[in-house]
């Protein structure tokens, strides 16, 4: 399969690019292009596998899938009380209904329903060959003494009925021959139930991509392992671990590789063989990024390096071989941003889903938001309900530095702000993005 081309990278040598902290820099992409190549560059899945139902929760449908059947399979009741026929009941009054069978689900009446007849029914019971509504036994008195359950006892059912209440016709939620599920669909629960239903007990998806994941740095220490001055745990790579784990990849965890060209250039050699992806993160800031873009040049290409985007503007795609390449920031929570609303989208791609992009709502905010024109932000915010009627709230979770990982623990969604926007009143209009939207 011929693999998308790369867009070339800006020439701009990255030594001498403006901090993180600016605002404005002219070398850095605007983040919607950046998407736009990222989506672009990677390629959609070229192989599938069947999978037996119980292992089909979260993969992407390879192919359509039509019913093989009804479902339901046969008109049957919705509600436990009376099957008879419509014509039979009262417009004014009252009427007498003679009990001549019941109808179980799972067990049917064996007979018709005539004139003045009623079968006693349950919920999922198949109707009765004649009736074509369903009185619930609430609305049904017993003649007498009688309780209504015996055959030949009578009933009592007042007007105020309609015709076919109460009644789930066959096929009404999926007809035979109808596509029940497409190609590309992420499967949820509900759809597992309902290939169930259907009577399919495997499908067809596309393979999960390989991703090769390692960490950079001679800071970095692994967790529990005692700290020495100017070191610290190496947090990010279990966080992009569970992301991807999460998001349904086959995750290798080379760990940490240290600043070495060799050990560096071993491990993207690496990451070349038998994957789909290579994700790092580190080494690509100001001051670091030589290192790795030298290495880079030589083992694949580089797309782009830097992103206007707050927090994650230090941001590297390009290829190793034929695995794509996302370079992720240092900084807890520009990894987890840059995660979010760029890599997640491509491999959901390179997974074969249809629809990538993620989950936005408008909301108000109940905080001020600062914030200077010149690139996109995602500040982490917390969504509720908001009070009465109208847009869902949302309130900042307070300082924004791209190293405060709390913040993210205390957040359930990011609020985007626009490249051209500045700072927002308490009061105003968001777009956020939940996370619950996001995998």
């Amino acid at each position: 399969m011929a693999r998308p081309a790369l867009e070339p990278a800006a020439p701009e040598p990255v030594a001498h690019d403006p901090g993180c902290g600016d605002d404005f820099d002219p070398q850095s992409l605007p983040f919607e292009e950046a998407l736009r190549r990222v989506l672009e560059a990677v390629p959609a899945p070229a192989q599938s596998q069947r999978l037996a139902l119980g292992d089909a929760l979260g993969r992407v449908l390879a192919c359509d899938v039509r019913a093989r059947c009804d479902v339901p399979g046969h008109t049957n009741s919705a509600m436990d009380g009376y099957a008879l026929r419509a014509r039979d009941l009262p417009r004014a009054g009252a009427a007498r209904f003679k009990v001549i069978g019941a109808a179980f689900a799972g067990r049917p009446f064996d007979g018709a329903v005539g004139a003045g007849e009623c079968v006693r029914i349950m919920t999922g019971g198949v109707m009765p060959q004649g009736a074509d509504t369903v009185v619930i036994q609430e609305h049904v008195d017993a003649d007498g003494d009688a309780d209504g359950d015996d055959p030949g006892t009578r009933v009592v059912i007042n007007a105020g009925h309609r015709a076919g209440q109460n009644v789930r016709r066959a096929g009404e939620d999926v007809a035979q021959g109808d596509v029940a599920l497409t190609r590309g669909r992420r499967l949820s629960a509900a759809d597992v139930g309902l290939l169930a239903s259907l009577g399919v007990g495997e499908v067809e998806a596309f393979r999960r991509p390989k991703v090769l994941l390692f960490s950079t740095g001679d800071e970095l220490r692994p967790v529990g392992a005692p700290l020495r001055a100017g070191e610290v745990y190496d947090s990010n790579r279990h966080t992009i671990a569970c992301m991807l784990h999460r998001l349904g990849a086959e995750v290798a965890d080379l760990g940490v590789v240290r600043d070495d060209r060799e050990q560096l250039r071993a491990a993207f050699a690496e990451g070349a063989r038998g994957h789909d992806a290579v994700i790092t993160s580190g080494g690509v800031s100001v001051g670091e990024a030589d290192f790795t873009k030298r290495t880079l040049d030589e083992l694949g290409e580089v797309g782009f390096w830097k992103i206007a985007m707050k927090p994650g503007r230090p941001f590297a795609f390009g290829r190793i071989g034929d695995a794509v390449y996302f370079g992720l920031p240092g900084n807890p929570v520009s990894v987890m941003a840059t995660f979010y609303v760029l890599v997640q989208p491509a491999l959901r791609k390179m997974m074969g889903e249809r629809d990538v992009a993620p989950l936005t709502l408008r909301a108000r905010c109940t905080s001020a938001l600062r914030k200077r024109p010149g690139r996109v932000e995602f500040q982490r915010g917390i969504l509720s309900a908001g009070s009465g009627a109208g847009l869902p709230a949302v309130e900042s979770t307070g300082a924004q530095g791209s190293g405060i990982l709390s913040s993210m623990a205390r957040a359930n969604c990011f609020i985007f702000l626009p490249a051209d926007a500045g700072e927002v009143a308490a009061g105003g209009e968001v777009t956020v993005l939940p996370f619950a939207g996001l995998i």
